[in-house]
């Protein structure tokens, strides 16, 4: 059961992606006369990826209010119902099954996410060095192997790079203090410590043995989340001082009323 549902994933899943990142490669080899960087065509397939996520990406931020209040009405429930565990049980099972949309999206932005992340592990572990070869298909063009898998001529791509964990682990709290500005929520302190200091040093720690074009894969993630969450934050700044304007000329307009005695 498992190796067919395991060849579902690599036929439909796996392979289209693997020979995507090589036509990229292919193409780089073309415009730069047979010197391509599988570095380079890992960031054009990473933008694309993230160009089809846009819609999860825009979803996630536009549900932030309603997940907000899930948590916040379960904390009730917990509250309420600490000395009986049953009607706790229940109520919150109420609570999710009235936001099942919700969980829904969450659950399949966290399903893809996995998928991309195992996809490109297999690549720089086995794949590209040679392994799956034989998944390339008939009609691609003749592309020269082995591939160039060293990055900027000074990174391995299939082992890990301590100047690229580090660059994510930057990137990480940039990225945590951009969310923050952008929330519509007042952040706790606790969450500023989490999320901005425990978030980047962790996710330095555990993605430490990873694949260095693995990590290139999340550090262009992370560059386009930036970029957009810098774009909502100037458009909830330009908002609120067309907001600001609006009321003053408003007021301005207001007719002055003289009272003669």
């Amino acid at each position: 059961m498992f190796t067919a549902i395991g060849g579902v994933i690599t036929t439909f899943l796996y392979q289209p992606f693997f020979n995507i990142l090589i036509l990229f490669y292919w193409i780089l080899e073309q415009l730069t006369r047979g010197h391509a960087d599988m570095g380079i065509a890992v960031i054009l397939l990473t933008i694309l990826i993230r160009i089809l996520m846009l819609p999860l990406s825009l979803s996630g931020h536009h549900s932030e209010k309603d997940r907000r209040d899930i948590a916040a009405k379960i904390r009730e429930i917990k509250e309420k119902f600490v000395s009986n565990p049953i009607l706790e049980k229940r109520a919150t099972k109420t609570v999710l099954k009235k936001n099942t949309r919700i969980l829904i999206g969450e659950i399949v932005a966290l399903t893809v996410q996995v998928a991309i992340a195992l996809m490109l592990w297999r690549m720089f572990k086995t794949g590209l060095p040679g392994a799956d070869s034989h998944l390339i298909y008939s009609f691609m063009p003749d592309v020269e192997q082995p591939f160039n898998l060293v990055f900027m001529n000074s990174i391995d791509l299939t082992h890990t790079s301590f100047r690229l964990n580090l660059i994510q682990s930057v990137l990480i709290f940039i990225l945590e203090t951009f969310m923050m500005m952008t929330s519509i929520y007042p952040v706790s302190r606790d969450e500023v410590v989490r999320m901005q200091l425990v978030l980047p040093v962790v996710s330095f720690l555990i993605f430490m043995a990873l694949p260095a074009g693995k990590k290139l894969f999340v550090i262009t993630t992370l560059i386009f989340s930036i970029i957009l969450k810098a774009t909502l934050l100037i458009q909830q700044k330009f908002q609120a001082y067309k907001f600001k304007k609006q009321e003053e000329s408003e007021v301005a307009d207001e007719p002055v009323i003289v009272k003669t005695a």
